[in-house]
């Protein structure tokens, strides 16, 4: 091998260095393309993710709202037929006012205005001691039924210490209040 002056030493030495900044600029960039492609990737990615969090956020709370009035009022809507809805509301307010010793007189179930978001409107008069009154009254809406109390009126009766109700209740119909949009906030 023939000995290289320090010309051509010097010759090799820029070519190479010229060569290393070529190679380097040149995948470089190609590199800092693709770390720049997989940013803004994963950006696109954490604004997606934003924007479906605040999107399931809404949900989240109906889904919390939902399970505390099912807790609070024993109820299971997916439970609930609506052919027998009326008639087991109806049986079981009857139990619960024989449970508490009220006597129940005539008990009219009427059907729903067509445009509302319930099944029946149950109307019933009965008569006992004043605390199991507030007691039925107080059971109510613990029943395991979508039951509102409408109405009440309260007379004092002959016999003192018993009192005449007469209540209206309505008995909503699930599938309307599941069905129902939530507002736009």
């Amino acid at each position: 091998m023939p000995q290289l002056t320090d010309r051509d030493k010097r010759t090799i030495r820029l070519g190479a260095a010229a060569l290393a900044i070529y190679l380097v600029l040149f995948f470089g960039l190609r590199t800092w393309n693709h770390l720049e492609k997989k940013r803004s990737e994963y950006q696109n990615l954490i604004t997606t993710a934003q924007r479906l969090h605040r999107e399931i956020l809404p949900l989240e709370n109906r889904v919390l709202l939902a399970q505390k009035l099912k807790e609070s009022f024993r109820m299971d809507p997916a439970k609930l037929s609506k052919t027998t809805l009326v008639a087991d509301a109806s049986a079981a307010i009857q139990n619960a006012a024989k449970a508490g010793k009220v006597a129940l007189g005539p008990i009219r179930e009427s059907p729903a205005r067509a445009a509302a978001k319930e099944l029946a409107s149950i109307q019933l008069e009965g008569s006992g001691p004043v605390p199991a009154i507030m007691e039925l009254l107080h059971r109510l809406p613990n029943l395991g039924y979508p039951i509102i109390v409408d109405a009440v009126q309260l007379n004092p009766d002959a016999k003192p210490g018993v009192l005449k109700l007469s209540l209206t209740l309505i008995i909503l119909d699930p599938e309307q209040w599941l069905k129902e949009e939530a507002p736009n906030v």
